[in-house]
């Protein structure tokens, strides 16, 4: 009886490590896009703003009913992952900003330049409203979906 247990909680074990780790499988929430890279020096930029709670608050209030003419959340939706009210028909998706494989790879300024222009070819309208500051503090809330 012992060695059945053990055997199952192992093949449990096993079963929930390839979905949560394996690597193939974090690969698939990455989103192909054309969009076009940010000149480089707002590309290589870092977020020049501390991930501090209060920046952090500031860019969650923000995507949720701050960012006009269309709030993030309305097409990144609650928990980032690009599934809000007007996502659906998008053609491509929003980004799923819960994809750790994939927000790792895009840079703090790359972000900054879309959420400020825009990603042509998408749904993605820039925010031409939101002065730089407030565009950091977004930065820094979509990147805790990643976290």
């Amino acid at each position: 009886m012992i060695l059945i247990n053990r055997v199952i909680f192992l093949s449990a074990v096993t079963a929930l490590s390839f979905v949560f780790v394996h690597p193939a499988l974090a690969e698939d929430c990455q989103q192909k896009r054309k969009t076009p890279q940010a000149p480089h020096k707002t590309y290589k930029q870092t977020n020049p703003l501390k991930a501090t709670p209060e920046n952090i608050s500031a860019g969650e209030k923000i995507y949720k009913k701050g960012a006009k003419p269309l709030a993030c959340i309305q097409c990144h939706g609650v928990n980032g992952k690009g599934d809000g009210k007007m996502a659906k028909g998008m053609k491509p998706s929003p980004r799923d900003f819960s994809c750790q494989a994939m927000m790792n790879k895009i840079p703090d300024g790359q972000l900054f330049w879309v959420i400020k222009n825009g990603s042509k070819g998408t749904g993605m309208m820039g925010f031409k409203t939101l002065n730089d500051d407030q565009i950091w503090q977004v930065v820094s809330y979509i990147r805790q979906f990643s976290n």
